[in-house]
């Protein structure tokens, strides 16, 4: 347990483990569990800011893989499947109900008769547009109650955290990354 003053949820739950099962070291629950909790957190606060655009986070990352392709802002499925956290099996119901939306069109590839080109539409670049800047600010504000140094210090044990996990791991098919 590291909270100095007042016990937080994941310090309670520590303390429970330690005098029930003294034989495990259950430390890595104050990291683990911390990152899990403070993760739904921020996730209740962000998928609330998709809402207000009328995304789910699924419809808010394909836009976004979409938005940040550059011009002309469009990729094959394959390609849009492999740059989103949506697997491929969600995808084809997140590219029709966007199409439905009018957010992207859908269209042969040039070249290749059997292949398909999903771009953002002029309304869903304005919608995505917009929504990335209100993500943007919301993060912002997530993170407003860390100072400079430790955002600074927390990205970079997070970010070479994740590169030996990622670099541990066999990327699957239909796999997601993070926007």
């Amino acid at each position: 347990m590291t909270s100095p003053e007042t016990p937080d949820h994941v310090d309670r739950i520590q303390a429970a483990w330690a005098a029930e099962r003294p034989d495990l070291d259950v430390s890595p629950l104050g990291v683990i569990g911390r990152l899990h909790r403070v993760g739904s957190f921020l996730m209740v606060d962000i998928l609330a800011n998709y809402a207000r655009f009328g995304l789910g986070e699924g419809d808010f990352d394909v836009l976004a893989t979409l938005r940040r392709a550059g011009t002309p802002f469009e990729r094959s499925p394959s390609d849009l499947a492999h740059n989103t956290m949506v697997t491929t099996g969600a995808m084809t119901k997140r590219v029709d109900r966007l199409e439905r939306a009018g957010l992207i069109t859908r269209r042969t590839a040039e070249g290749d008769a059997r292949g398909r080109v999903i771009a953002l539409t002029p309304a869903g670049r304005k919608l995505i547009d917009a929504a990335y800047t209100a993500h943007v600010a919301e993060e912002q504000r997530l993170l407003a109650g860390l100072d400079a140094q430790d955002r600074a210090d927390l990205e970079r044990i997070l970010s070479g955290w994740l590169r030996r996990i990622e670099a541990e791991r066999t990327p699957e098919p239909g796999s997601t990354e993070p926007e």
